[in-house]
């Protein structure tokens, strides 16, 4: 060495030979660390399940490395699901459910998380207790897969993992809940979930309602609601989706996207086609409008529903083609409910979950809501909320009517006593404006379909893009 550094004093030339001959040595020797990194079986090209297995059944793992492997899974730190420090802004600012994460957003979709990802650092998403009650005594954290915690259940496949801030027995919140997920999958090449994680506040559900476990299973098959059977140990999922904003940020365009393709399934799990319905003529040449009253029992049903009945009945009759359909929501099944609505174009129904049916309608048909007294001053913007999905379904929601009839409320300076007081009350009517509504959109209706009907015939595909 000496020597050397005494001739390259001597011999610039000679130097700038030994400098290169030390940085070929060198490249050469990274190029052979870098081979054995890519050849490692720990490697970022294993998938999460793969890492876990062999970090956990490797029996010549290093000192040094069993220590720090050790260290990052003692350093696994459980956090609430649910934040109580944003129990005010909920709904409106941050959430509550995994409050430490940020959501992915992308343009003209609904935010969600995804692990394992760049946003992660690699690390699997993993839960830990089955409260159903108090969703701060149920925990998540975040593990690499090398490192995964202690007595930990390693659920393989995707994960879709839901938190709503109302429920999934509801028609019209559960459809709102799940939506995201669709759309989600329709983005990535169909691909379907292994099970659900179903929270409300970031307490465990373990079942959805009749009608929209009905419409998940059209979508995705047969899926798994998890239920932590070994209580409170940790669960880490090897792949999992979250979604906590319900439609959030979707477009409008994806929206409908979404609604299409839920259409689509539910008519072929149930078994029918439709195509070419809509341009349906009688032998007068004049085209079939089917009218649909779907009733409702109980709170926000109508008080007489025999005289609004019969003021549909006579100004259907005054229009050659029209088909009066009456039915009750509650007696039918969901495939029941599919095909009703799949063969309505004008749906007559009070305010309620039932209205969430609509889904099933072809685009472009119409919707009349009805409400009681009390809701159009006190319910707040949530009353609007099936004139919002027939926007978002490609329906027509041709309006609403209020009942302006009843008693007056005994709490006038309180908003939220007077909504409850008219809450789940009845809805009237009134012949005139009924009859006199009912014949404008029978006959918007009847224009549409004339139209319609002379249009060059298309066959509708019955092909789902899923």
């Amino acid at each position: 060495m000496e020597r050397g550094l005494k001739a390259c004093n001597g011999n610039k030339s000679a130097c700038h030979s030994i400098k290169f001959i030390t940085c070929l040595f060198l490249l050469l020797f990274l190029v052979l660390i870098l081979f054995h990194i890519q050849a490692f079986p720990y490697g970022f090209s294993s998938s999460p399940s793969a890492l876990f297995h062999q970090w956990n059944h490797q029996p010549n793992l290093s000192t040094t490395t069993d220590t720090l492997v050790t260290k990052l899974r003692d350093s696994v730190t459980f956090l609430p699901l649910k934040d109580l420090r944003y129990a005010d802004t909920a709904m409106t600012g941050n959430t509550w459910f995994m409050s430490s994460l940020n959501d992915t957003r992308e343009a003209n979709e609904a935010e969600y998380l995804y692990f394992p990802s760049k946003a992660s650092k690699g690390r699997l998403l993993c839960i830990k207790g089955r409260d159903f009650g108090d969703g701060t005594k149920n925990s998540y954290a975040l593990a690499w897969p090398e490192s995964l915690p202690d007595s930990v259940t390693l659920m393989e496949g995707v994960t879709f993992i839901s938190d709503t801030y109302y429920n999934y027995q509801n028609l019209w919140h559960g459809l709102c809940t799940m939506a995201p997920f669709v759309r989600w999958s329709m983005k990535n090449e169909c691909l379907k979930p292994t099970r659900w994680v179903l929270f409300h506040w970031g307490e465990l559900n373990v079942k959805m309602g009749s009608w929209l476990q009905h419409l998940m299973l059209a979508n995705f098959g047969e899926t798994k609601i998890e239920v932590f059977e070994r209580g409170n140990e940790p669960y880490c999922f090897e792949k999992a989706v979250a979604m906590r904003h319900d439609l959030g940020s979707m477009g409008q365009e994806n929206k409908l996207k979404v609604f299409d393709l839920l259409r689509c399934k539910a008519r072929k799990f149930c078994g029918l086609n439709p195509a070419g319905r809509g341009k349906e003529i009688n032998e007068r040449g004049e085209p079939t409008i089917r009218l649909t009253l779907l009733m409702r029992r109980g709170s926000r049903s109508f008080k007489n529903v025999t005289v609004v009945a019969n003021i549909f009945a006579k100004e259907c009759a005054k229009v050659d083609g029209c088909i009066l359909n009456f039915v009750q929501s509650e007696d039918l099944s969901f495939c029941d409910q599919v095909k009703e609505m799949t063969y309505t174009d004008i749906v007559v129904s009070p305010h309620g979950a039932q209205l969430t049916n609509m889904l099933f309608m072809e685009r472009g048909s119409s919707v009349m809501e009805f409400f009681p007294k009390g809701w159009l001053e006190h319910a707040g913007l949530g009353q609007y909320a099936h004139h919002w999905m027939a926007n978002q379904a490609g329906m027509r929601h041709e309006g609403a009517w209020w009942d302006p009839i009843g008693e007056e409320c005994p709490f006038p300076k309180d908003e939220l006593q007077c909504f409850l007081f008219y809450k789940d009350g009845k809805v009237g009517h009134n012949e005139t404006f009924f009859a006199e509504w009912s014949r404008k959109v029978l006959g918007q209706v009847r224009k549409s379909k004339l139209e319609q009907a002379s249009k060059k015939v298309v066959t509708t595909s019955n092909t789902c893009v899923c």
